[in-house]
């Protein structure tokens, strides 16, 4: 009787799926961003990939750029806005008064208060 731990299809010391040989990685370089808490990340981009300015560094999530002497400093998060204040700075007072009226009324048509 086999033992449970028998990996099927597979023997010890088989060659993988797809060897090197079958194909060719793209041309890459290496790109090091630094941060403020002098944390290195070096990303691998394609040859032709446009590098970015701005990197998160993996280890403390600050931003980190391409000069190692001046690092960029902390991101500074947009304050969390509820959805009538963003409607406050699309609106003028005037014209939200003119559709709280158009929609109250269209309202009432739709109960037959008018």
């Amino acid at each position: 009787m086999p033992s449970g731990n028998v990996i099927r299809g597979s023997r010890i010391g088989a060659a993988p799926e797809r060897p090197t040989e079958r194909y060719e990685p793209a041309p890459r370089r290496a790109v090091t961003y630094w941060c403020r808490n002098d944390h290195v990340t070096e990303i691998r981009l394609a040859v032709d990939a446009e590098e970015p300015a701005v990197w998160d560094c993996p280890r403390c999530g600050l931003p980190a750029g391409q000069d190692a002497q001046n690092p960029p400093g902390r991101a500074r998060p947009e304050p969390y806005k509820t959805h009538l204040a963003y409607v406050k700075e699309r609106r003028t007072p005037e014209e939200g008064e003119a559709l709280l009226a158009e929609a109250l009324a269209a309202l009432r048509r739709r109960r037959g208060r008018e």
